[in-house]
């Protein structure tokens, strides 16, 4: 993997960040959470559809689309979940506390995923660098969170 991989995932992050304010301030703006995140969410599927239609990327037939797991299928729902979770409590926690919390269970879950090798995964296994990891990732959260 080169650096400008490692410097766009970063950039990816943070604008992570960033979407939980402006959808945060929506939310303010439009007086409830489940209009700013379906705003948020025809924003993203507008862009997307203009990216691919500009790519020329050809859709994919009903029956191929139909050989996904069902599991597969679960992204949305749990990108909506994400948002409507960040939007309910970014301005109550903060931008570091709640980011600190969202990366610390995400790479705890990502470790064990990896280990079990779920969800379409290859396994990984949870090598005690991995553990040692996810442990100062916990020390880090309870630090910004102030626990």
């Amino acid at each position: 993997m080169n650096l400008f991989a490692y410097v766009i995932a970063a950039i990816a992050g943070a604008l992570i960040t960033c979407q939980t304010g402006s959808n945060s301030q929506l939310k303010k703006s439009l007086g409830n959470a489940l209009p700013a995140l379906i705003v948020n969410y025809i924003v993203g599927v507008t862009a997307v559809v203009v990216y691919t239609f500009a790519k020329r990327v050809p859709l994919p037939a009903a029956a191929k689309a139909a050989e996904a797991p069902w599991w597969a299928w679960a992204g949305g729902l749990f990108g909506a979940v994400y948002g409507l979770t960040a939007i309910l409590l970014a301005s109550q926690m903060g931008a570091a506390t709640l980011t600190a919390l969202v990366v610390t269970g995400q790479l705890v879950s990502s470790v064990l995923i990896d280990h079990f090798g779920w969800i379409g995964f290859d396994a990984h296994p949870a090598s005690w660098p991995r553990i040692a990891g996810c442990t100062l990732m916990v020390l880090g959260l309870a630090l910004i969170a102030k626990f």
